[in-house]
Parts: C-alpha cells; sequence; structure tokens
C-alpha cells in the first residue's frame, strides 16, 4: 500500500470539493521531500499542494489557505517552526472559520491542547507546549498495546499516559495504526480500520471501536498542570 493509499477516500471527503492543500512539513527534517512526497500521494485526487515553507510570506499563505494538512515527523520540531513563523494563533483560527484541518501523527498532536501526549523526543527547546487546541482533549496517535511476551517488562503506553492523568485531568484518546478521528462541528467520531482506546481520570481505559461516537469528549474542560 502507497503513503497514505489507506486514508484517501476519507481525504477527499474531509476537504470536499476544495482544490488546493497547504501543506505544513516542518516536523520533517527535510521539508522540501515530505512535501514532494504529499504531492505525489494527493496527485490522484486532483489536489495541488503547496509547502508552506516554499511561500514567501508564511502569514499570508495561512490566511490564504483552503485547507491545511499538517504532516508527521518530530512534535517539537513542528511546534518551534509554527512559533518562529509566527504562524500558530493564525492557523487556528482559520480552522475554527471553517478551513479543513487534516494532521498525521504530529500533525495530530498539535491539534490537542498540548504535545504533552506525544510519543516523540524532546530534540528541540520549545519555550511552551500549548498547541492549537482545536479539540479540547489529547491524542495520542500510533498508540501501542503492552506486548505480554516481550522479555523486557519497561513502562508501556499505557502506563505513560496513566501518568499524564495524574497531573492532568484531560481525556487521552490513543489512535492505533490505521485509525483516525474526524470532527466536524460538534461532532466526533473515530474511524478507520482499527480501534482505539480511550484514558479517562478514575475511570478504566476503554477499547473504541471504528464509528464510535466520540461527541461528548468535545465536551471536556481541560484542566492542565500549571507547573509552579
Amino acid at each position: 500500500m502507497t503513503f497514505l493509499e489507506h486514508a484517501t477516500d476519507a481525504i477527499r471527503d474531509a476537504l470536499g470539493d476544495r482544490t488546493r492543500v497547504l501543506f505544513v512539513p516542518f516536523a520533517s527534517s527535510d521539508p522540501g521531500a515530505y512535501t514532494e512526497l504529499m504531492r505525489k500521494a494527493l496527485a490522484s485526487l486532483g489536489l495541488r499542494v503547496d509547502g508552506l515553507h516554499e511561500a514567501d510570506d508564511a502569514a499570508r499563505a495561512v490566511q490564504a489557505a483552503e485547507a491545511f494538512f499538517v504532516g508527521g515527523g518530530n512534535s517539537f520540531r513542528l511546534l518551534r517552526a509554527l512559533g518562529r513563523l509566527r504562524v500558530l494563533d493564525a492557523i487556528g483560527r482559520a480552522v475554527r472559520q471553517g478551513v479543513p484541518y487534516l494532521g498525521a501523527s504530529a500533525g495530530s498532536n498539535v491539534a490537542c491542547p498540548t504535545i504533552r501526549t506525544t510519543n516523540d523526543m524532546p530534540i528541540v527547546e520549545v519555550p511552551s507546549l500549548s498547541a492549537l487546541g482545536l479539540i479540547p482533549f489529547q491524542l495520542n496517535p500510533h498508540y501501542l498495546d503492552p506486548d505480554p511476551g516481550f522479555a523486557h517488562q519497561g513502562e508501556t503506553r499505557q502506563q505513560r499516559i496513566e501518568e499524564f492523568l495524574e497531573e492532568n485531568d484531560v481525556p487521552v484518546l490513543g489512535l492505533r495504526e490505521g485509525t483516525w478521528l474526524r470532527v466536524t462541528g460538534a461532532q466526533a467520531a473515530l474511524s478507520g480500520a482499527s480501534t482505539g482506546r480511550l484514558f479517562r481520570r478514575g475511570v478504566p481505559p476503554a477499547n473504541v471501536p471504528a464509528g464510535t461516537d466520540l461527541s461528548f469528549l468535545l465536551e471536556t474542560t481541560p484542566r492542565f498542570d500549571a507547573g509552579p
């Protein structure tokens, strides 16, 4: 299966009749190569892909965007780049005004209130972990279940998320490979070929089948640790 082939129908459905996508490639160490990969992947949909790194004026490119696709890679590197370009708030405003937002991996992490539930190593310093806040809860892309047959019984993804919940009263939706969250207005649902795993403080973790209505999570009032 080629890059993004499993999600082609979902991408087309999310974009509607839009023909141009502003691709945000800054989670990658090679934005140019990543943008070319995205161009090839979306060519079959008749979409024109413009890389934000190619824009002479990043703020103007964001304002003119028909749709955003924020790619995967390292969430810390992505958030730092958006801050340095001063487009984080502008992207958030555009999406709240109706511009579609698609995010893969790190691009999903920055759609959350913070990137505190990313799996990535903090390879660069960021002034703040606060992100776009397009949804009021957290995601954990590439969620992995514990392997009982693995000899090294180290910390699992579930344990890490439970540690997050000890300090922050915010639901976390783990996205197993092949799944994605679709949010339209006040509606949210899990889609894809696999299942998710929902974590909430004081509630046992639960598997979430594809097609599950998760709209209630959009009513979350996040309570994050404010630090010292």
